[in-house]
């Protein structure tokens, strides 16, 4: 029988979605009453889905996203104030498209990091390259790089970036030279990329985050005034399932 050469060549050409599928169609019993389009119009489509399957999983390694989160499991009832609108525009993603930035804007624990990585994840399914990082270790790994000659090769992969995700932002005071690499990330993507930014404190107290009121005016420009905004509110989701779940939540963590 031809079957089995037929199947080694099609993996030693790449396609071994193409050949999954000859081995399927195999096992059919009703197989033979399909027609030779029909046959290979199945062989194609399992191969196409294979190389989008391969492509994603690759995009979701390469994004490193913090929270295995999907806009489907976003829960929209939950009482934070989410504005579910804004958020069903952002999942079809025409705003990164247009370089547009995303601030989503709460108290800890209501959920922005979720959201961020959820909208992250529909770009990556949307063949868009997609980049997470915290704020606190990017700049532990912008000086690294500094200090064994990464750092423009560092800063020039993040340009390249179609979607960045900035998580944890306005923590800690920013330091000159941690405003100066912020800078250049912002200024590099300006009109050619989109960054979602998530942060506990309200962006009219950005500026004074940032050591250098001149660099502060230029990131806050860039980044600020073309941005979409979720400001959620409400208590913490992770305290409300504690008390669900009959925990003692009676401290903070």
């Amino acid at each position: 029988m031809l079957t089995h050469p037929t199947e080694q060549r099609l993996i030693a050409l790449g396609l071994a979605g193409m050949a999954k599928a000859l081995e399927e169609q195999r096992r059919l019993p009703d197989v033979a009453a399909l027609a030779f389009e029909e046959r290979l119009a199945m062989l194609v489509d399992r191969e196409a889905i294979e190389r989008e399957n391969k492509r994603l999983v690759s995009r979701l390694k390469f994004a490193g996203l913090r929270q295995n989160a999907v806009v489907e499991d976003v829960d929209m009832k939950a009482p934070r104030g989410l504005d579910k609108a804004l958020f069903a525009k952002l999942a079809a993603g025409d705003w990164i498209d247009q370089h547009q930035n995303l601030i989503v804007i709460g108290p800890t624990g209501v959920g922005k990091s979720w959201i961020a990585c959820a909208l992250a994840h529909t770009a990556c399914r949307n063949d868009r390259s997609v980049l997470y990082h915290r704020v606190p270790r990017l700049f532990d790994a912008l000086a690294l790089a500094r200090g064994d000659g990464r750092h423009a090769r560092l800063l020039k992969t993040i340009a390249r970036i179609q979607l960045l995700v900035l998580d944890d932002w306005g923590l800690t005071n920013l330091t000159l030279d941690q405003g100066r690499d912020l800078l250049e990330i912002i200024d590099d993507r300006h009109g050619r990329g989109s960054t979602v930014v998530t942060s506990q404190l309200p962006v009219e107290n950005w500026h004074e985050v940032i050591a250098n009121p001149t660099v502060a005016d230029a990131i806050l420009d860039r980044l600020v005034h073309n941005a979409h905004r979720l400001a959620l509110t409400g208590e913490s989701l992770r305290k409300a399932a504690a008390k669900r779940a009959g925990l003692d939540v009676k401290q903070d963590a």
